[in-house]
């Protein structure tokens, strides 16, 4: 027998984790992930903008193989990373905590699993404009479904 329950499907995602969409965060914890083949930084930031979203966390993971060295040089640069270190090719993860920036965060099936995609960046001073407040009022909404 099969039942039918309208928003169940909302209910499964994690209360904690914000959905889909902009928001103004903070670099809370950076770590260095080795792995031959895909080295990464597992990032977690802290939601700053929306207020809805304020104290919430987003966890992240950004890829260093040569392929995908332009989506981190892009999160560096947008999120006020020095750019002394930047021009010599460095990372410094003590460098990176506590910038700020504007994230635009999507889900994704992946082998049958979700993920959370980090999928554009923008300098925290362009938070303004991409929120007017007809936008806050339709992200709002968006969160409340």
């Amino acid at each position: 027998m099969t039942r039918r329950f309208q928003g169940l499907n909302r209910s499964a995602a994690c209360p904690g984790e914000p959905q889909g969409g902009l928001y103004l965060v903070r670099v809370e914890k950076v770590q260095h992930h080795w792995d031959r083949k895909k080295p990464s930084y597992d990032i977690r930031l802290s939601v700053l903008e929306p207020s809805w979203a304020v104290g919430r966390t987003i966890s992240g993971r950004l890829y260093c193989t040569p392929k995908t060295l332009w989506k981190l040089g892009w999160f560096l640069r947008d999120f006020g990373y020095d750019s002394e270190l930047l021009r010599r090719d460095e990372v410094d993860e003590q460098a990176m905590l506590g910038l700020n920036g504007v994230v635009k965060i999507s889900h994704a099936v992946v082998r049958g699993s979700t993920v959370l995609n980090l999928e554009a960046f923008a300098p925290a001073s362009q938070w303004d404009e991409f929120v007017s407040p007809a936008a806050a009022q339709i992200l709002s909404r968006e969160a409340l479904r």
